[in-house]
Parts: C-alpha cells; structure tokens; sequence
C-alpha cells in the first residue's frame, strides 16, 4: 500500500490550455479515490500524471514517501486498469495475466502461481487456455485486473474501466472490483464521468470541473452538502433541484411565493435555493404549487417532472405514493434546505 501525495500540481499544455488547476490533496493508505466529472474536466489528464503517463508541469508527486515527477511509469510500483482492457489478442488469458512478470525476469513456477491466485480470486480459472475473443467483455475487464493484482503494486489506478461494458454488467463489475480493492487493500485512484460509480465505490470523492477540484469528500458529504451549484447538479440521480429564492432576516422565500422557511445559512438578498427530490413530500393542501407534467416510473420509486414558480422541478416519492399528471402543493423539509450564492455558485 502507498499514500499518495499531490503537492501544487499543475498541468498547463504547450498551447497555453490549463487542463488541471493547481490542486493539492492526499489520498491516505488502502484509500479508494474516485475522480468524478464531466468529459474534459482534466480526471484523465491528472490521472495520467500520477502514471507517469503525462508531464507535470509544476508541483510534487509522491508516491509513499518518494518524490516520482521524473521517475518512469514502469518504476512508480503501479498497475493501471483501461477501458479498452489493452489485452494480447493472440495470447491466452494465462499468459496476458503473467506476460508483465515474465518480462520482470519472474521465475516461470512463481509465475505460474501468482496467475492461478489471480484467476481464483477473479473467477476466470476455466478461462486460463482461452483467448480474449473467446471471452465476454466482463470477462476480458477481469484479465485487465488479473494482469494488474499479480504486479502487487503498491498502488491501483483505474481509467474509466466500465464505460464500455452495458449497464446490468457494469453495476455487477463496480461491486467486484470494490471488493478486491478491499479484499487487497491496495490502494485506489478510480477515474469515471458516472456519477453513480463514484457514489458506490468511493470511500473519498474528489469532483472537478474545468480543471480544478470542486469538492472533496465522502459519497455522503458530497450527497448531502454539495459545496457548489455544479457538485449539486452533477452528483445524484436525479440531481438536486436548484430554484431561485430570496433571504431577509433569517427567512428564505421561493421567488414568486409568500411562504418563508428558516433560512439555512446568515445571508440577505437573492440566492439559489436547492433539495433534493426525496426531501420533498407531495401535500395537496401545501402552499407552494407543484405542476406535475411527466410521471416517471422506476420500481421502487417515482419521479414527478414539472415545475413550481416557473422553474423546473423534480420529486421522488415510494411507488405506493399516489401520483398524477397535474397541480398538486408540495411541503419541503426545511433542514434539508441548502442555499448558494447566485453569483458565484459556492454553497452559502
């Protein structure tokens, strides 16, 4: 296991394009961190300069307690997991699992063994002999992990390695590969633009946006107390509803409605409320009105689409909740209230 430290990193292309921000933070020993945000938000690109895989252009990486700006990929005492699995098509799953140690000048019967505790853990022992256009997707995302848990790195890091599998494989692969990473104890850096991923798999979540970190924190802290407009827009299916109001003297107002609430946070002025559509409760005598255009059934639960005040709005309610198409009034939980300052974005 290693800590990892990232100490006033930046990157800044040739060009003059700033694609990572300078940013600072630690990921501890055995931690699994996920980088969470839209394409091009600079995940990969800081993911790649921890690799080695991309040039610092000023700051300190450390891996445990060594510096590695200069230090090759191959001597970083890492093993990186892709989304395109990067496999030998004509070698057998056997030999892609152990081809990295037999070019480490391994012994063949150690070798051998390391392979077989590999494939035992991944499930893949009766696909040894095979090759990877024999296997399902699932199954060639496994040798990419087998090939990775035999180096015994000191550190997992993970570039999008479920974006190319369907949906029913890719909630099954996330819950797998979590369990290895605790099963090892390795430590984790996990790259993905899903929202949902990083909400599962993280112990720690670090969101980005435009090059710079947004918020760091746990799944829950990231859930419940976005830090800003976009953490709570991105973060959570469906996203939190964010609605103009107005604060003075303690009370905040939806904009367009006389009904105040505690307000949250010491502010006076115009603001940008935001909740969650489950902290939201369906109340047909309730003062604020809710227009309810589409009814969006999942299973266990229900999403009511519309708006209030001319604003786009959203409620979760249990499948036994009766819903329809039209105007109802809404009740809002005042502690799960959050306000944002309307200029800048930043949670008040």
């Amino acid at each position: 296991m290693a800590q990892v430290s990232l100490e006033g990193i930046r990157k800044v292309y040739p060009n003059g394009y700033n694609a990572v921000e300078t940013t600072s933070f630690n990921i501890r020993d055995g931690e699994f961190v996920v980088l969470v945000g839209p394409s091009g938000c600079g995940k990969s690109t800081l993911l790649r300069m921890i690799a080695g895989l991309e040039d610092i252009t000023e700051g300190v990486l450390k891996i445990g307690d060594r510096v590695v700006n200069d230090v090759d990929p191959a001597d970083r005492d890492i093993a990186m997991v892709f989304q395109n699995y990067a496999l030998y098509p004509h070698m057998t799953v056997r030999k892609n699992i152990g081809y990295g140690l037999k070019n480490r000048g391994i012994p063949a019967s150690e070798i051998d063994a390391k392979v077989q505790d590999a494939a035992k853990m991944l499930n893949l022992t009766e696909y040894l002999d095979r090759k990877p256009a024999q296997l399902s997707g699932g199954q060639r995302q496994r040798v990419a992990m087998g090939r990775a848990v035999v180096r015994d790195p000191a550190l997992f890091l993970f570039d999008e390695p479920l974006s190319n599998l369907d949906a029913k494989l890719r909630n099954q692969m996330r819950i797998e590969i979590k369990a290895l990473q605790r099963r090892l104890g390795t430590t984790a850096v996990y790259v993905t633009h899903d929202q949902v991923e990083a909400m599962t798999m993280a112990d720690r979540i670090i969101v980005l946006n435009a090059g710079r970190i947004e918020q760091i924190g746990t799944p829950s802290e990231i859930y419940h107390n976005p830090a800003s407009t976009f953490v709570a827009s991105f973060m959570g299916a469906p996203p939190m509803n964010l609605i103009d109001a107005q604060v003075d003297q303690g009370q905040v107002r939806i904009n367009g409605y006389n009904r105040v609430m505690p307000a949250p946070a010491a502010h006076s002025g115009p603001v940008t409320m935001g909740i969650r559509p489950e902290d939201v409760t369906l109340n047909a005598d309730g003062d604020i009105r809710f227009h309810v255009d589409i009814l969006e059934e999942l299973g266990a639960h229900r999403l009511l689409h519309g708006a209030i005040a001319d604003q786009p709005f959203t409620v979760m309610v249990n499948k036994d909740h009766a819903a329809d198409i039209g105007e109802t009034g809404i009740s809002l939980k005042p502690d799960a209230l959050r306000l944002f300052d309307m200029e800048t974005g930043q949670k008040l």
